[in-house]
């Protein structure tokens, strides 16, 4: 089994999937009777299942330590931000970068609802997997 496989199998998943959708409440009209509920992002299965895996393999691994993914994608000249995170050449990074960049994408969702789904939409998700992919066969 190679080493990346627990997360490199989400290459043709996400491809193949509806990764989220935005839900927004239609139904209330902002009375404080009824208020209106926040905007938010319905991930599909997948990409839930991606991001524990990603976790998880992260706690797991010894090549990462999950809390310094900002140090580590800064270390490779890109800023944690969406911009420059989305226009990472991924080709030349290393494993650790790959996944530092893929917890960052996780971690934004955090600040920003939507981010994760920004950057399975873009492509960069499916570029990072196919680059630890690469890493893998090499």
């Amino acid at each position: 089994m190679k080493k990346y496989s627990a997360l490199t199998k989400y290459i043709n998943l996400l491809k193949n999937d509806n990764a989220g959708e935005w839900i927004c409440d239609k139904e209330n009209d902002g009375s404080s009777e009824r208020p209106i509920h926040v905007p938010f992002v319905s991930y599909s299965i997948a990409v839930n299942n991606l991001a524990d895996d990603i976790y998880k393999f992260a706690k797991e691994s010894d090549e990462i330590v999950p809390s310094k993914y900002a140090e580590i994608i800064q270390a490779n000249g890109i800023e944690w931000g969406y911009d420059s995170m989305m226009k990472a050449d991924a080709s030349e990074l290393d494993a650790q970068c790959i996944l530092a960049l893929l917890i960052a994408s996780l971690r934004a969702e955090r600040f920003c609802d939507g981010a994760l789904l920004g950057f399975i939409e873009s492509g960069s998700v499916i570029r990072w997997l196919k680059r630890l992919q690469e890493l893998d066969e090499a």
